[in-house]
């Protein structure tokens, strides 16, 4: 190489070095801009709100005549997971997918909101973007409850949608009409309850299992141990199972006026009737009842605008949409009177701190009910619980702390959704009421332990683990790869059996039972909630309205605000939060936000992502759970 080519490389490095710094730069400076704008249009926001007398909130306009687009796009939930918008706008930028979630009481709110609204004219159903997990049938009855008490209010519903999934259709049967495109299909295929069972596949890799657990129906286990499912566990699970279809049953009957048996019919014989109209699931759904009339896209959206009218741009029908809406008429309801606290335990339950939609962490919920208790303005408590359990530990924490609620002479209830089993009992059963829905899973009393060691795995490869220890648990440090040793496998069974005395000393003394009693009705055994009821595992059905109302009653309350015990931002995350979201609901991107769809690709690494998640959740110091894996 020459000397002119080598300087030639060398200036020509260091301008390339000088464009990329000139680039970062540049970058930089574009970034510090963005922030500054959206800055200054939050400045500008709050002023206006100000103003207007409303300094802390966005005013998003309601037009006169407008019905309520609901419209909801994720998974329907007890609590959601705290998402800034704009992050969500970036990620969205970038292709990143996120499912997101859906508060149940969010969409009451604004049904009940909506109902005596006088800027509403009436109510559009667009559910092909919700999601429900199988335990969650209660949610979707207190919304469908909501949307029957709308309709008394004489404004029209209206379903639209290509086709409707079991779960969308429980609320789409509540509408006046229900509409479908003429290529959709409604399945109605009832509940069930299955299970991967990989016993013998765990004996060919040599993988030994060993489990630690107290009750016959404690079931979470027996995937590891049998190649099918229990006597006991179908038992315990049929009898839940055929709850929740026989209220399904009767509420979309009752609510689409169709003869009693003509779900089950189409359920059951749903091939024979498809032979009826040549193979159409559309029209098989029409000739049964189940909707009105067939409609496309753009017919559905013509009728629509003859119904209630154009919007602006003369494209689509007048509405506002189920987020703008919400943030409409977003309000403070802690006003001047006392206050009944409402404290979430949503998701499973971990030892330690954890953020909100993402698990119920035992000490980030103790701290929320110590915040209550300390709370002079705080009259009553309520702790709404929708978990499966999870961390015997853990669960005990948030009972302490209740405890002392009650102890500072506070009335505390319990009012469980959909889903209040093992340590989500364990945490219901001090409070001086437990309320549940009719379809609340419950109970669940039991605990266990499980884990898995290598060494049969390990020698078929040719390794091995060997040493010396001063006790007779130090071996205890080679378990995985090694054994695990007797001695701490009996060590282990002790103190399973210890927690499960334990547990039902808890529901004992709550309750005011025999334990011999909650023995007989716990054994892991999974109840639901009008049987719990039966059983005295609870003392009345309703819904969480109901649990306010009978803990400002055991309060002694004529007047009350009620008020959400939430972790607290700090100044910076809130100001941040209130920026992107007011400006988003103000330029009208949180619409476009929602409408997100995740590659094949992207949705299995979310799979995966969730399955780690999952192993993470168990965290409990003493190895020992509280949880039903079968009702989740």
């Amino acid at each position: 190489m020459s000397e002119s080519d080598s300087n030639f490389t060398v200036w020509g490095f260091i301008k390339g070095f000088g464009k990329l710094m000139i680039g970062l730069l540049l970058l930089i400076q574009g970034l510090i801009g963005l922030f500054v704008m959206l800055l200054f249009i939050g400045v500008l926001v709050s002023v206006t709100n100000g103003v207007a007398g409303n300094k802390d909130k966005v005013t998003v306009g309601v037009p006169d005549g407008a019905v309520l687009h609901l419209d909801p796009n994720g998974v329907l939930v007890e609590q959601a997971e705290s998402v800034d918008p704009f992050e969500v706008f970036i990620e969205e930028a970038y292709g990143v997918n996120e499912p997101s979630q859906i508060e149940v009481h969010d969409i009451v709110r604004a049904i009940r909101k909506a109902k005596d609204d006088k800027r509403i004219k009436g109510l559009v159903l667009d559910l092909g973007a919700l999601q429900a997990a199988p335990s969650s049938a209660s949610k979707l009855h207190y919304i469908a409850e909501e949307i029957g008490a709308f309709k008394k209010s004489g404004k029209k519903v209206i379903a639209v949608g290509d086709f409707y999934s079991q779960d969308q259709y429980l609320l789409a049967a509540h509408a006046d009409e229900i509409y479908m495109n003429d290529y959709g299909n409604i399945v109605l295929y009832g509940y069930g309850r299955y299970a991967t069972f990989v016993k013998s596949l765990l004996e060919k890799m040599k993988i030994t299992s060993h489990v630690f657990r107290v009750g016959t129906f404690k079931s979470a286990v027996e995937p590891f141990l049998r190649d099918d499912m229990s006597p006991e566990a179908k038992e315990a699970n049929q009898a839940y199972l055929d709850v929740l279809w026989r209220e399904y049953v009767a509420r979309v009957e009752g609510a689409r006026g169709l003869q009693a048996g003509s779900i089950d019919q189409y359920a059951n014989n749903l091939g024979e009737i498809m032979k009826t109209v040549n193979g159409d699931f559309a029209k098989a759904a029409l000739e049964t009842g189940l909707i009105d009339e067939l409609k496309s896209r753009a017919e559905q959206n013509k009728y629509l605008v003859d119904q209630f009218g154009a919007d602006r741009a003369g494209k689509s029908f007048k509405k506002v949409s189920f987020r703008r809406y919400l943030t409409a008429i977003d309000e403070d309801r802690d006003g001047p009177n006392p206050n009944i606290a409402v404290v979430t335990a949503a998701g499973v339950i971990v030892d330690g701190e954890a953020s909100a939609g993402q698990a119920a962490g035992g000490d980030t919920i103790a701290a929320l009910l110590k915040k209550a208790r300390e709370d002079d303005n705080v009259k009553a408590v309520v702790l709404r619980i929708d978990s499966p359990g999870g961390s015997a530990f853990a669960s005990d924490i948030v009972r302490d702390e209740l405890l002392a609620i009650k102890a500072a002479g506070k009335p505390v209830v319990a009012s469980m959704g959909s889903l209040a089993a093992s340590g989500g009992y364990w945490v219901a059963a001090s409070a001086d009421e437990i309320w549940a829905a009719p379809m609340t899973i419950t109970g669940s009393i039991g605990i266990f332990g499980y884990f898995n060691t290598f060494e049969n795995t390990a020698a078929e490869i040719g390794v091995y683990v060997d040493g010396v220890g001063t006790t007779s648990l130090a071996p205890i440090l080679a378990t995985g790869i090694g054994p695990l040793p007797d001695v701490a496998a009996d060590i282990i069974q002790q103190s399973v059996e210890n927690g499960y005395d334990r547990f039902l000393t808890v529901v004992g003394e709550g309750r005011h039972l025999e334990k011999d009693y909650v023995d007989s009705v716990g054994q892991g055994r999974v109840w639901i909630g009008e049987r719990a009821l039966e059983l005295r595992l609870v003392d009345k059905l309703g819904d969480i309205d109901d649990a306010i109302a009978s803990a400002a009653a055991l309060a002694k309350l004529d007047k009350y605000d009620v008020v959400e015990m939430e972790e607290q931002l700090t100044p910076f995350e809130k100001i941040l939060g209130n920026l992107s979201s007011e400006t988003l609901a103000m330029t009208g991107l949180d619409d476009k936000i929602r409408s997100r769809r995740a590659s094949a690709i992207e949705k299995l690494i979310g799979q995966a992502e969730r399955q780690i998640e999952f192993f993470e959740q168990f965290n409990d110091p003493n190895a020992a759970y509280a949880r039903c894996l079968a009702c989740e």
